[in-house]
């Protein structure tokens, strides 16, 4: 049998980066390359009803080996890297025994033991860096990786009963529509578990409600030494909206259930400048007032320069699934179970951002998250964890093993 190591490090040799630009599904024709790769495997390895279909989606199944009815469970992580970082030619180092002391990536570039302190957490045990040029991948190959172990323990172990176990990989979950063409009804489990979470025992049925904000302004432009009562500055006009957005509610200071509205980016001139936001919130109620306070803002900033054309243009993108769980929460507690019989703590806290099991539990289909190993994801401090992805596909096993002894 591969190592979940082996495989992880075969993966993330692919780039699968998406692209919010594009509405296409997936959104960059190179995610089938990893597809291509997974379906293969797993008719290889000897999983049922293999496919891979127009949209990029990988799905397979173990058939039960039982006469009870145990419940069909789902495991799923995506193939995308996010485009916030190159994800192309990765080149990975590999850190054993780690000494606790910072890691020196290349070229001049250093992962502070001092600035990265849950590196502390993993003295003694094997690390996956990078070589600081490119993201790592470990969001989500080290998913990926670790349910492609388990499929391989589980069908070299026949002994083992179990339920249906399906088995999912999708697209575009970095950009936000990891799920938007996803067929529930061919998947076929009644619950599911997305790997694509952090640090060991991460169990997470909470995440923000999100949506995103466009702000187009247009303003007039006149030569500036001739200016005067003449000329709308969109860009200060931007400026003045985002400085109106309380500060205290930016990312860089919440931390929590605390929400924040986010800049993303800006294209800023005198004559129309466009600002991208993203809103996040865990609380239902203070979501909509987050929403319907930079409207307010909008309308203000529209007395204050009526010849300006100000529009303002909010989409949700995802719900918390916390409602859709709670009247399932034997799936927690059945996770929760089987980590402790494997000797890991769960921690259970909310996801500071959004997962496929998001959307999945509007749809149908209740699906929290489960840890990966992985930190620091989307950029080139990003590092995962021998030990922790061990555990992961460890996890995987005993939860579809936990299942059957409750039937």
């Amino acid at each position: 049998m591969e190592r979940v190591q082996d495989k992880f490090i075969r993966y993330i040799k692919v780039n699968t980066i998406s692209d919010p630009a594009s509405y296409e599904t997936p959104s960059t024709k190179i995610q089938f390359d990893l597809a291509y790769i997974l379906k293969q495997e797993l008719e290889y390895l000897g999983v049922s009803d293999v496919s891979c279909d127009e949209h990029g989606y990988v799905m397979g199944k173990i058939p039960s080996n039982s006469t009870k009815k145990i419940p069909a469970i789902g495991f799923l992580a995506h193939i995308d890297t996010s485009p916030d970082f190159s994800g192309e030619d990765i080149n990975p180092q590999i850190i054993e025994n780690y000494d606790g002391k910072d890691i020196k990536l290349g070229d001049g570039i250093v992962m502070s033991a001092d600035y990265f302190k849950n590196l502390a957490n993993y003295i003694g045990q094997t690390l996956i860096t990078t070589d600081g040029t490119t993201l790592l991948g470990a969001d989500d190959k080290a998913g990926i990786a670790e349910i492609m172990c388990a499929v391989e323990y589980i069908l070299a172990h026949p002994e083992i009963e179990h339920g249906d176990i399906c088995i999912g990989f999708n697209p575009d979950e970095e950009i936000g529509r990891g799920v938007v063409k996803f067929d529930v009804n061919r998947f076929g489990a009644e619950f599911a578990y997305t790997l694509d979470g952090g640090a060991i025992g991460g169990l997470e049925y909470e995440n923000f409600n999100a949506a995103s904000m466009k702000l187009t302004i247009e303003g007039r432009m006149v030569h500036p030494g001739d200016s005067k009562h003449k000329m709308i500055n969109a860009g200060e006009v931007a400026i003045a909206f985002h400085t109106a957005l309380p500060k205290l509610e930016r990312p860089e200071y919440t931390t929590g259930y605390e929400g924040f509205y986010h800049l993303q980016g800006m294209d800023a001139s005198v004559e129309k400048t466009v600002s991208q936001y993203i809103i996040r919130d865990h609380d239902d109620i203070l979501f909509e007032k987050k929403k319907m306070y930079a409207t307010q803002i909008v309308e203000e900033l529209k007395y204050a320069y009526p010849e300006a054309v100000i529009q303002l243009e909010i989409a949700n993108t995802y719900l918390n699934m916390k409602r859709q769980i709670k009247p399932v929460m034997h799936i927690i507690d059945l996770a929760k179970d089987a980590m402790m019989q494997i000797g890991i703590t769960p921690v259970v806290k909310p996801i500071r951002g959004g997962t496929d099991g998001s959307n999945l539990s509007y749809m149908g289909l209740p699906c929290p998250n489960l840890f990966t190993g992985g930190h620091n994801a989307h950029g080139r401090f990003e590092y995962v964890v021998i030990e922790s992805m061990e555990k992961a596909t460890e996890l995987i096993v005993e939860i579809i093993k936990t299942a059957a002894e409750r039937a």
